[in-house]
């Protein structure tokens, strides 16, 4: 039997999980995501956490940060994985804590929780750099599947939790509960959107350069928080260099989480604790000081910034 403490242990001083232990978190992990709804029902207190991107020092600094689960309660936004040299680390860490505590902490799906995008931006490389084989690689990629689309924190004029953004096929909250999460993230449609999409200062509906979702302005946003009776969208998917920005009248913002991106970005990340009366507290964290010596040689991959 897996011993999860231990496991928190080992995965925090960055040593090798067994590959056994993994597969077995793994199916722990998806014996609890296949209850959860794709829109997840999350009380408050919670502190709200954007990309973290495999950046797993950094991650321990948001722990201390914003405090330990499970004396906080957490929501992640997505992004686990791909950029930095911890990604397998970063998500097993995430996992081991959601199957010892699974109420204390929420994980939902990001752009980067996907097969395709894994294979191109590190997390695949790093499990055969790492194991030798695809197998650990394949079990963390079906967790992706049944993680959650999104959250809503507070209930009625709450705050709408997602990774990306909006899209013009989703009008209503409801609308994607009904949606099979249960798959790869499709190339287009309302599931690809809310992954991919980005706030901008745009009329309506633009292409995104990012070749995936949209670009959605002020007017999409204002609509949204009234069809859904909700004051805030929490999203994450974009690097801010002071950590967190809010834009429309304060009725989105972006969160980051993962400091000095890619270690070179020299930005700031933050955490945001949204308490009882829906009130907003954000705190900025510095990158951890790292041994030099502690940095695998390999690059992550440094294309498609953003």
């Amino acid at each position: 039997m897996l011993d999860l403490d231990q496991t928190i242990e080992i995965i925090q001083d960055c040593k090798h999980v067994p590959e056994a232990d993994v597969e077995e978190l793994c199916t722990k992990a998806i014996e609890l995501l296949i209850d959860e709804a794709n829109i997840q029902q999350v009380d408050t207190p919670v502190t709200i956490c954007g990309d973290i991107h495999g950046q797993l020092h950094d991650l321990l600094t948001l722990f201390k940060t914003g405090g330990k689960c499970p004396d906080t309660r957490y929501l992640f936004l997505g992004d686990f994985v791909d950029r930095g040299f911890y990604s397998l680390e970063s998500f097993l860490l995430l996992l081991a804590l959601k199957v010892r505590y699974p109420d204390r902490i929420t994980l939902i799906r990001g752009n980067h929780e996907s097969r395709q995008i894994t294979t191109v931006y590190g997390f695949y490389d790093e499990c055969i750099r790492k194991y030798g084989s695809v197998n650990v690689w394949r079990h963390c990629c079906e967790v992706f599947d049944y993680l959650s689309l999104g959250a809503v924190v507070g209930g009625k004029g709450g705050v709408f939790c997602i990774h990306g953004g909006l899209s013009p096929d989703i009008e209503t909250i409801n609308q994607i509960r009904v949606l099979d999460r249960k798959q790869e993230v499709p190339h287009e449609g309302g599931m690809c959107d809310l992954l991919w999409s980005d706030p901008e200062d745009v009329p309506g509906w633009a292409i995104s350069p990012r070749g995936a979702g949209y670009l959605f302005g002020k007017n999409e946003v204002d609509k949204f928080l009234q069809l859904n009776d909700i004051s805030l969208i929490a999203r994450a998917h974009q690097l801010v260099m002071e950590g967190y920005k809010e834009m429309f009248d304060q009725g989105l913002v972006t969160v980051w989480s993962a400091p000095n991106y890619c270690y070179r970005c020299g930005n700031l990340a933050s955490v945001l604790t949204i308490d009882d009366d829906l009130s907003r507290n954000y705190k900025v964290f510095e990158a951890a000081t790292q041994d030099v010596t502690s940095i695998p040689s390999k690059k992550p991959a440094l294309d498609y910034f953003i």
